[in-house]
């Protein structure tokens, strides 16, 4: 049976949650029988690789940190020259122990690998791998870019606009004064390559001394910040996508998140009783969400166009936001892997995590054969061309 590497950690503001996914993981794997090897990123980008690692309880001691950094820790390094095909890692200062992986599960979020910087080693070493591919994990970890996309598609969507850290500098007061003239009412200020609802904050328009301390604190968070009027009398509702090994779509229940704040916020997500987004907080956690029945088939069409519009692969979770007074269905983010694979919802509407699990495997094998149809070489006469006179003229 072939050998899966869990990855996650990686030097993010997401670290502990990548964490949490990443032990569910490994403990769903090794329920079905799956040979697992726990990948642990440190937050200063070091490789670990132990069975150690594969336990939440290890992380969950106040003093793991230090445990990492004792010496006789198993600190690994990849094997670039014979990871082909695999991934060979090596323990630092051993000759001869190796550890090899045959599929990846990257279980990160947010920068340095959600977004699709590991993606790209695993295609460039050739390796199968779970979830999203590069270009869809790039545009779904981008706000901006997602809100783009759906505009040039038609995809009603929040009024939005965005600035980088740089302009925001240079010339303050008239981006402020472009924010007033085009956005109006309350507006929530977002780093648009981070999830989780970290540095993001609700401010009235009006309010200028506030509105300009939350960008600065977006700013601190990332080099871009997003601007988007807030809807008011909202619900906040997600809905998962599955593709299965022929490219078909499922789509999930549609889930209602009835917090009481203006803002769907880490605490909210994570930490009050248990976690909305772990699938603990039972008394603001609704699904089906109370909705009609052709909002739902609208939210759960448009979470399927959404998939195939950002050319996701195996699994996401697109959030929409919804108007009770107007009745109009607002497409918010995606999310390329989402946190625990959102296996409550997944329950709820019929499918064990081990069956969404197994889906993933197969989906991501069939994607793995579907690459070796394409060709990635071409034979050209270039290179015996660059030697001669004539190219050499047309090139001087």
């Amino acid at each position: 049976m072939q050998t899966i590497g869990v990855f996650f950690g990686s030097r993010s503001p997401e670290h502990d949650i990548s964490i949490i996914t990443g032990e569910f993981v490994i403990a769903e794997l090794k329920k079905l029988g799956y040979p697992v090897v726990p990948i642990y990123l440190g937050k200063k980008g070091e490789w670990y690789v132990s069975e150690t690692l594969g336990k939440l309880a290890f992380f969950t001691q106040p003093n793991f940190e230090v445990e990492l950094g004792k010496n006789n820790f198993e600190k690994y390094f990849l094997d670039l020259e014979t990871s082909h095909g695999k991934l060979v890692f090596r323990r630092k200062g051993i000759t001869g122990r190796e550890v090899v992986v045959d599929i990846a599960f990257p279980a990160l979020h947010g920068a340095n690998g959600e977004d699709g910087t590991i993606q790209g080693l695993f295609e460039l070493l050739d390796v199968p791998y779970i979830g999203c591919g590069v270009p869809a994990s790039a545009i779904a970890m981008d706000k901006v870019l997602t809100k783009e996309l759906y505009t040039a598609a038609g995809i009603a969507t929040t009024p939005f606009i965005y600035f980088s850290r740089s302009d925001w500098n240079k010339k303050r007061e008239a981006l402020l004064a472009d924010m007033q003239a085009k956005l109006q009412g309350a507006l929530f200020v977002k780093p648009p390559h981070l999830g989780s609802s970290i540095g993001i904050a609700k401010v009235k328009a009006n309010d200028v001394a506030t509105l300009e301390e939350k960008i600065d604190v977006a700013l601190h968070y990332d080099d871009t910040v997003l601007i988007e009027e807030a809807v008011e009398n909202v619900m906040d509702l997600t809905c998962a996508v599955l593709e299965n090994s022929e490219n078909e779509l499922t789509a999930s229940l549609v889930q209602e998140s009835a917090f009481q704040s203006d803002l769907f916020d880490f605490a909210g997500k994570y930490l009050n009783e248990g976690g909305a987004q772990l699938g603990k907080d039972e008394q603001n956690i609704i699904i089906p969400a109370r909705l009609s029945e052709e909002i739902t088939n609208q939210i759960q069409t448009n979470a399927k166009t959404i998939f195939r519009l950002v050319g996701a692969s195996g699994i996401a979770r697109i959030d929409f936001l919804f108007d009770r007074k107007t009745e109009k269905l607002y497409a918010n983010e995606v999310n390329p892997l989402p946190g625990t694979l959102y296996h409550h919802l997944w329950k709820a509407s019929g499918f064990e995590i081990g069956d969404v699990i197994k889906q993933l495997f197969a989906c991501a094998l069939a994607r793995q054969t579907k690459k070796k149809e394409t060709i990635s070489t071409f034979a050209s006469s270039v290179l015996q061309e660059a030697g001669s006179l004539k190219l050499w003229r047309k090139q001087n």
